[in-house]
């Protein structure tokens, strides 16, 4: 089988595909209890758009939520439309600076210690409303899926924690009486046309944040990564922009919320055993029925899904996120520590500039001593 025009669909495959659900699981079900989004929609997003970069790329490639900006509209509970705005505003930014002459060397300039210090601001972040979470639930229960978490990834395995903890939740919403009455109506996505001034604001205040983690995780390390993956494949850093630019555009149409790429789902997705397209045309597929069909179900499912269990699954996933600080050089620490005080005091968005600012400076500093 040539992977550089074939797409296979197997067990393996499907498999591979559900590699990165614990990330995703996590912050799909904070948008849907949180922000109040639309099961069925951003079901159909995500899967449109994953079926659509199995078929472009024929090779594994991973579709998330931004990470940034749902770790600020899970923590302070944005709208529905504010979130489907900002996807609106990502993809056109994306979109435009895909077509930047020679993009590519522009965007190796982020600090390291800044992208270090946002993502160590975002996993406290998550693990902050995590936290707060299991308090406000049912605390035993919150506690008890951490424990079940643990045990299941232990000694560095991946196991299928977040799908395990999604199941145990469905099922204690069903025993509440969820009401899922007629669970197989069709319901096709309502097509709506974002808020301008709501696209603006979301970009403000979390799409700024968003940017150096999408440009250094979702583009360069994730291009990186399918190079070393598959040798036979070039796929350059400008097109996966524009693919994220396209797909955020259509997904805001569509009540879908800002997705990327990213480095660590490529891994865990060939740790499975995703090997081509395919996995993301059958995991897509699935996505898309599951919206189609049983979309009201999943807004009376997750109408009694318990608060803690989401808030056990997004501790552990910022405790994650937090750990990619543990690479932090010894000299870059004052820059990650000014950046994570600004992004958690202010926003993500304060933060990320002040950081730059402060790196800046450093560097004037040392030049003139």
């Amino acid at each position: 089988m040539s992977r550089d025009s074939d797409l296979e669909f197997s067990l393996k495959e499907l498999s591979g595909a559900t590699g990165d659900f614990g990330t995703l699981l996590p912050l799909a079900v904070g948008f849907i209890m949180i922000n109040g989004m639309n099961p069925g929609s951003i079901m159909i997003a995500f899967g449109l758009s994953n079926i659509a970069t199995g078929i472009i790329y024929r090779a594994p490639m991973p579709l998330q939520p931004m990470k940034a900006i749902a770790a600020i509209a899970i923590a302070q509970r944005w709208s529905a439309d504010l979130v489907t705005a900002t996807a609106l505003s990502m993809g056109i930014f994306w979109l435009l600076v895909s077509m930047v002459p020679r993009v590519e060397l522009l965007i190796r300039k982020t600090p390291t210690s800044v992208v270090r210090g946002i993502q160590l601001a975002l996993g406290a972040s998550l693990a902050i409303a995590g936290a707060s979470m299991i308090l406000d639930g049912i605390t035993y229960l919150g506690i008890a899926a951490i424990g079940l978490i643990i045990l299941l990834n232990r000694g560095g395995r991946r196991g299928p924690s977040s799908i395990v903890i999604l199941a145990i939740g469905i099922a204690i919403a069903l025993v509440r009486g969820a009401p899922v009455a007629s669970p197989w109506t069709f319901s096709p996505p309502a097509f709506l046309l974002p808020n301008a001034s709501l696209a603006w604001e979301g970009l403000l205040r979390g799409g700024i944040a968003q940017i150096p983690l999408t440009l250094t995780n979702a583009v360069i390390a994730c291009c990186a990564l399918i190079s070393h993956y598959f040798p036979e494949k070039h796929i350059p850093e400008r097109k996966l922009m524009m693919n994220m630019g396209y797909m955020n555009i259509g997904a805001s149409l569509i009540g879908g919320f800002p997705m990327c790429h990213g480095a660590g789902g490529l891994a865990s997705q060939y740790y499975f055993g995703a090997r081509t397209g395919g996995a993301n045309v059958m995991e897509g597929t699935l996505e898309v029925l599951i919206g189609l069909f049983l979309g009201s179900a999943m807004v009376g499912i997750f109408s009694e899904f318990p608060e803690a269990l989401l808030g056990a699954m997004m501790l552990m996933v910022g405790i994650e996120l937090g750990k990619f600080s543990g690479g932090v050089e010894k000299h870059m620490w004052p820059t990650v520590l000014v950046t994570v005080a600004c992004a958690l005091y202010w926003n993500l968005g304060v933060g990320f500039a002040v950081g730059i600012a402060f790196h800046l400076a450093s560097g004037m500093i040392k030049r003139t001593m």
